[in-house]
This record gives structure tokens, C-alpha cells and sequence, in this order.
């Protein structure tokens, strides 16, 4: 469920981020499998930095510096590229689907 979350939470970052730019941070959920996830985006010295809560209350924050997230869930320390967390997506449509056969 975290790897998850992360992955949505970064993508929603790379997507996300010009219409946020230079606004005071503002309450975002989204949900995920069932789960209402809550967070809020800061944008300051070229660093995003996402505060929030998982469904459990358990909390987060995680900054992200060019390519890298690092930061904490629930007090353990986290820290991975951007690129762990992107999904990946066919180069065009039905590539994944020969890939397989």
C-alpha cells in the first residue's frame, strides 16, 4: 500500500506542479483503492515538500529535490528517485501488449 501511495503521490507532483507554483499550501486529498489520502504541497527554494496523513493517521513528509524524494512515514526515514516511483507506460499503444506474447 505505501509503495502505492508513493507512486501516486509522485506522479501527482510531476503533474501538478506548475499549477501550485507560489500558492500558500492548500489541502489536497485524492483517493486510491478505497483510501482517501490527505496532504498539503509547498513549493520554496526550488524543493516540494508533501505533508499529509494515510487513512491510519499515520503521517508523512516527503521533499523532493530535482530528481530525489527523501523524508519520513510514521518517524521511519524514506529516500528514493522520482523514476522508482513513476509508472511506466508503453512508447505506444499495444506495445505492452506484444511484449507479452
Amino acid at each position: 500500500m505505501t509503495k502505492t501511495f508513493f507512486a501516486s503521490a509522485a506522479l501527482l507532483l510531476v503533474t501538478a506542479a506548475p499549477a501550485f507554483a507560489g500558492e500558500k499550501p492548500t489541502e489536497i486529498t485524492f483517493q486510491r483503492d478505497g483510501e482517501t489520502y490527505t496532504y498539503t504541497k509547498t513549493e520554496r527554494a526550488g524543493l516540494v515538500i508533501l505533508n499529509g496523513r494515510f487513512p491510519t493517521g499515520d503521517r508523512f513528509q516527503l521533499i523532493v529535490r530535482g530528481n530525489k524524494v527523501t523524508g519520513t512515514v510514521d518517524g521511519v526515514y524514506v529516500s528514493y528517485p522520482i523514476s522508482y516511483s513513476m509508472p511506466l507506460a508503453p512508447a505506444k499503444p499495444g506495445a505492452a501488449e506484444l511484449a507479452t506474447r
